[in-house]
């Protein structure tokens, strides 16, 4: 797909579809009004007979415009002035998108970014517009034995004031993340007999051969047993996939610069190991590793796009599988940090994987780190599959986090980290339990990971409920990689 900035006038910009935009109330933006000139009034005929009605994310398609420099029209509605708020606007831009994407157009000017929001100027407006395109466009159709016919569009123009440095960035940074989105959802949807731990190391190790300025290390076996590594060891005993540290180095920033570390959970997949699963719903457990494939988008993003920050991406890969060998529910192991834990359930292993790689990580001297995983059904309880959950061992890290996911619609909501849950990971044989009981299960899960990240600022994204959807629309959606891109980019030189 060609995507592209234009700032040429609206009617002498050609195309098979153009997009504008009509508000349910108040001005029209400018590039709507000169294609109702060009038209000679035919957008606010429609509008007038009731055809269009500018409600948000409404849309109203015109076919086979004669003597137009546009063979069709779409028409999407963005609401009132006072609701046009920047989700209001991603709605409005994915609604017109999925009007068109599968129609006989091969080309589609998109003239939406002067919409006038409630926030943000058109850089913000333009960046949105370049990660919806993707993101909407996107399909995975791998294991298809009968591919589907390859889209007719194949070139998107995006009007724009202008075509200046500022607002190309803005424009190529949204193209960016939603390509690192996309990959992210590659890499969930694909099954769990290809995508096993080495596997994923190997796509690690690809992204650096694709892009100078990543380099990968992937630890095996051998090598964790040496350092110590024994949880992730642990849950991977049961596998014959064995388990990989993958370790992921962008170096944008200067030399002196301290690293910002991202650690993903990567359970391949998650039977639950002894502790089995129910088998209703289990085929979904190859989402286990969303928090890895995160990361590996946003390093993608950061390959991509080149800023000025160092940017670690730690991955903690494992299978949890229940055979002979697996780990036991009373089994007491010694992780990387010294601390022994006592597996109470062999399915709360994802903080397993991640307390030997958050002790791991200190050899780095970062200036924060913020580990992404699937941790606990708790927190689909708690928030649905709106938030990702957030918790923190800084005040500071965490309203940047919130921040940016406000910035990016990417949203996360902060749970409290206090120490009176601490107590219920207390266990009468080991220096704590895996598990903390059922009350605040996603609280707790983050307390056992605050044992091991004393020595630095540290926060915990739970994206049990946001990094994939279920149902008939079932697949990863690429979260939370908005945020923790709008996030390192705040803080790029």
């Amino acid at each position: 797909m060609n995507f592209s900035l234009s700032s040429k006038a609206i009617a002498s910009s050609k195309a098979d579809c153009l997009v504008v935009a009509v508000p349910e109330a108040g001005d029209w933006p400018e590039s709507t009004r000169q294609a109702d000139a060009a038209l000679d009034g035919l957008i606010t005929r429609l509008h007038k007979a009731g055809d269009i009605t500018g409600k948000n994310a409404s849309t109203t398609l015109v076919p086979l415009l004669d003597g137009q420099p546009w063979g069709r029209l779409l028409v999407v509605g963005t609401g009132k002035p006072g609701d046009r708020s920047a989700a209001h606007f991603r709605k409005a831009v994915t609604a017109a998108v999925g009007a068109v994407k599968d129609s006989p157009a091969k080309s589609l000017l998109l003239a939406l970014a002067d919409t006038d929001l409630t926030r943000g100027d058109e850089a913000f407006r333009l960046n949105a517009i370049g990660r919806l395109l993707e993101e909407q466009l996107y399909s995975f159709t791998e294991f298809k034995s009968e591919k589907p016919a390859p889209r007719t569009l194949k070139k998107v123009v995006v009007q724009a004031s202008g075509t200046g440095k500022a607002l190309k960035e803005a424009f190529n940074l949204g193209l960016a993340t939603g390509r690192g989105m996309n990959y992210t959802r590659d890499l969930g949807n694909t099954p769990p007999n290809v995508c096993h731990p080495s596997w994923l190391a190997s796509q690690a190790q690809a992204l650096a051969k694709a892009h100078d300025c990543i380099k990968t290390e992937v630890l095996d076996e051998k090598q964790l047993e040496k350092l110590g590594m024994n949880t992730i060891l642990a849950v991977g005993k049961g596998s014959k996939q064995p388990p990989r540290l993958i370790v992921m180095e962008y170096r944008g920033g200067n030399a002196k610069d301290k690293p910002y570390v991202l650690v993903g959970k990567g359970i391949t997949f998650d039977t639950g190991g002894i502790s089995l699963k129910p088998g209703e719903g289990m085929d979904e457990m190859k989402y286990d590793m969303g928090g890895a494939a995160s990361v590996l988008g946003t390093m993608k993003v950061l390959a991509e796009t080149q800023p000025r920050i160092n940017v670690i991406g730690v991955i903690a890969a494992a299978e949890n599988m229940p055979d002979g060998g697996a780990s036991r529910p009373g089994d007491i192991v010694t992780t990387l940090s010294g601390l022994t834990v006592e597996i109470l359930n062999t399915d709360a292993e994802g903080r397993l994987v991640l307390c030997d790689a958050l002790t791991y990580v200190k050899k780095f001297d970062p200036a924060a780190v913020i580990d992404i995983a699937t941790l606990t059904g708790a927190c689909i309880i708690a928030l649905g599959h709106h938030a990702s959950g957030l918790l923190a061992n800084s005040d500071e890290l965490a309203e940047e986090l919130l921040a940016a996911g406000e910035r990016s619609g990417d949203r996360a909501w902060r749970l409290p980290l206090w120490d009176e849950y601490q107590s219920q990971l207390d266990s009468n044989f080991a220096d704590l339990a895996n598990i903390g009981g059922r009350p605040a299960g996603t609280i707790t899960a983050a307390c056992f990971l605050s044992r091991f990240t004393k020595d630095y600022r540290w926060a915990h994204l739970d994206v049990a409920g946001t990094a994939w959807v279920s149902g008939k629309a079932k697949g990863a959606t690429g979260r939370p990689v908005p945020l923790l891109v709008d996030y390192l980019m705040s803080h790029a030189g």
